[in-house]
């Protein structure tokens, strides 16, 4: 069983799959049920359209500030590169973290063609997307300065800038990764790596740049009292846990996704993706994390039945992780 006493846990509030009150319902569950934090989703569509939903989380993230006192927030993640200009969301992050007082993470990263298409800007390759993410991070840090800038880039130009309101704590910028070449510039500019798994090309590549910050891992399930339940519930609301690698950074529409995801079946979501109510198959997939090096691990619930997630949580896992 998993025995640690630094990890922190957290709850994935899915944006996808939930409407704006209801993520503050679930939010204020997660800080009552005794996990450290919560990781809210920044998309423009879901992945499906089963799953429903996507409201705008810098809206979201104004009302969490308010409903919840003690969870730290993380954003899980942004794409600061193409669908909004840096320096908007170097300020709506600075306003944001003044709204948490110290409570706030934001996780950035290289982003995917299905949220970053809609204004009709092509959609660079990989590299290019890197050097945009690396760009926009150092403008946004020069902006939090609250100093005025003037920045011509390749990528950005910001002309005489200044954020009246600048962030009064340090703002963990925690940068995503799934691939050595991204987890290289996440140990280089990050203050953490936002990543799923325990790759562990991955977390070496982000170790060998210098990377020392903090790692956030998601672990996707579905508890349910009946483990046929919980599966189907998976295979219908998350199949795309079953579309492989570059796929899910360029398919510009959840019609892409749900074509893609339409060979997945449901043994394969059950390959990856623990079903039911038996906590062994969680417990070790936590350990699998813990041992790597992960110390925020969050919990995806797949499914409307959080509340249920929740006392599983505190009767099953809590016990046993803290």
């Amino acid at each position: 069983m998993p025995q640690t006493t630094t990890t922190k846990f957290g709850m994935t509030l899915s944006s996808e799959e939930h409407p704006p009150r209801r993520l503050l319902e679930i939010a204020a569950l997660a800080e009552v049920s005794g996990f450290d934090f919560v990781s809210i989703s920044d998309h423009y569509h879901p992945w499906i359209d089963e799953q429903g939903h996507s409201p705008f989380v810098w809206s979201v993230l104004g009302a969490l500030a308010e409903r919840t006192s003690t969870l730290e927030v993380g954003v899980g993640v942004t794409c600061p590169t193409v669908r909004i200009h840096p320096a908007v969301l170097a300020q709506a992050a600075a306003t944001t973290a003044l709204l948490f007082d110290g409570r706030f993470t934001w996780g950035v990263g290289s982003g995917e063609a299905l949220n970053e298409h809609i204004h009709g800007d092509r959609w660079p390759p990989a590299d290019v997307r890197l050097d945009m993410l690396e760009e926009a991070v150092a403008v946004i840090r020069e902006l939090w300065t609250g100093e005025e800038v003037t920045h011509r880039g390749e990528h950005y130009v910001v002309e005489n800038a200044r954020i009246y309101d600048p962030p009064e704590h340090d703002v963990p910028i925690v940068v995503s990764a799934f691939g050595p070449k991204a987890a290289e510039l996440a140990g280089r500019i990050g203050d953490g790596l936002w990543t799923t798994g325990a790759d562990e090309e991955v977390l070496s590549a982000f170790r060998e740049a210098g990377g020392s910050g903090p790692i956030w891992a998601q672990m996707s399930l579905c508890w349910a009292e009946d483990a046929d339940e919980a599966l189907a519930t998976a295979h219908l609301v998350w199949p795309t846990t079953g579309v492989p690698g570059q796929l899910s950074q360029d398919l510009p529409t959840p019609a892409h996704f749900e074509q893609a995801s339409s060979i997945v079946t449901p043994e394969m979501v059950a390959e990856s993706t623990p079903c039911g109510p038996d906590p062994a198959p969680i417990l070790e997939k936590v350990q699998e994390l813990v041992d790597a090096g992960v110390d925020h691990v969050y919990f995806h619930q797949i499914g409307p039945d959080q509340e249920g997630f929740a006392k599983f949580w505190a009767k099953e896992l809590q016990p046993h992780v803290r």
